[in-house]
Formats: structure tokens, C-alpha cells, sequence
């Protein structure tokens, strides 16, 4: 049973996640969703809410089948692929700024264990421009986040922005 990785922070959970998790699911026989815990980062949403909302999302991705786990961590992604059984870590590329970054996470998660390959999906042409952070502003003063976020996630920006 081939096990992939699709570790993110995921707040908020956008088009284009949902895009690399549909398409990840098609490439490996259980897929986990790592949610990172990244103080660094002050994350608007919870880890709580934030894995509430990806198991909410998954009900409604089209997944063949494929076992679909949330899965937390705060260790290093290397370590978490090794707690999950994990052969394979997926990650989603909009643009030549992320390749540069994931090239140098790749050289970097070999060296710790070389057993664990990464696989670039790279994001579908309508959700190259979507980026968590962008999200989240535009919502914060007020812009309209329905083309880039489910239902479910622009209720739940709209809620802790006091628009709705």
C-alpha cells in the first residue's frame, strides 16, 4: 500500500488544495493531509477548526475510494512522513518562487531520509494565483474570497472577520 503525504498549514483550506488533493488521491492507495502546527506563521484559524474544516471538505472531494486521513504535526515533515507510514510526500507548485523553496526542502528531507520521495503536482491554471495568505487579506478588508475558498471556508473567514 503505497501512503502519500500532503503536509500544509491549510488556512485556509483553498480551490487550489482541494485541486492537489483530488489529484493526489489518484496517485497513491491512502492519502494523509498533514496539517502543520506553525506558531511561526500566527495562523488565523485554529489547528481545531483548521482540521474541521479540511474532514468537512473531504465529504465532498470526489476521492475513488482512496482512504483520506487528517493527520496534525509539529515536527519536521521528514518525521511526520516516518510517523505515517508515508512513502511519498506530495506537494503542489504554483509558481518558479515555490520551486525554489520545495527544491531546497527536497535536497534537505533526502539527506534525512532518502527512502521517502517528493512529488511536485503542479497547480491547475485557475488556481495559480491563489495563495492562503492573499486569501486571508483580501477577506480581512472586506474582498470577495467565494471564487478561491468552498462555501464552508468563506462562511468561516467571513465569521472571524465579523462580515457576516
Amino acid at each position: 500500500m503505497r501512503t502519500g503525504l500532503y503536509p500544509g498549514t491549510f488556512d485556509p483550506m483553498t480551490h487550489g488544495h482541494v485541486d492537489i488533493i483530488r489529484r493526489a488521491a489518484t496517485l497513491v492507495d491512502r492519502l494523509v493531509i498533514g496539517v502543520a502546527i506553525n506558531r511561526d506563521k500566527g495562523p488565523l484559524f485554529t489547528l481545531e477548526e483548521r482540521v474541521a474544516i479540511i474532514e468537512e471538505e473531504l465529504g465532498h472531494i470526489e476521492l475513488n475510494g482512496v482512504e483520506v486521513l487528517v493527520h496534525p504535526f509539529e515536527n519536521l515533515l521528514i518525521h511526520c512522513a516516518q510517523d505515517v507510514g508515508a512513502s511519498v510526500i506530495i506537494r503542489g507548485l504554483r509558481a518558479v518562487s515555490d520551486f525554489e523553496y520545495e527544491f531546497q526542502m527536497v535536497g534537505m528531507n533526502r539527506a534525512l531520509d532518502d527512502r521517502v520521495e517528493t512529488v511536485f503536482l503542479m497547480a491547475d491554471a485557475k488556481n495559480q494565483a491563489i495563495a492562503s495568505r492573499l486569501v486571508k487579506e483580501i477577506a480581512r478588508l472586506g474582498g470577495d474570497v467565494s471564487s478561491f475558498v468552498t462555501p464552508a471556508v468563506h462562511a468561516a473567514l467571513k465569521e472571524r472577520f465579523g462580515q457576516g
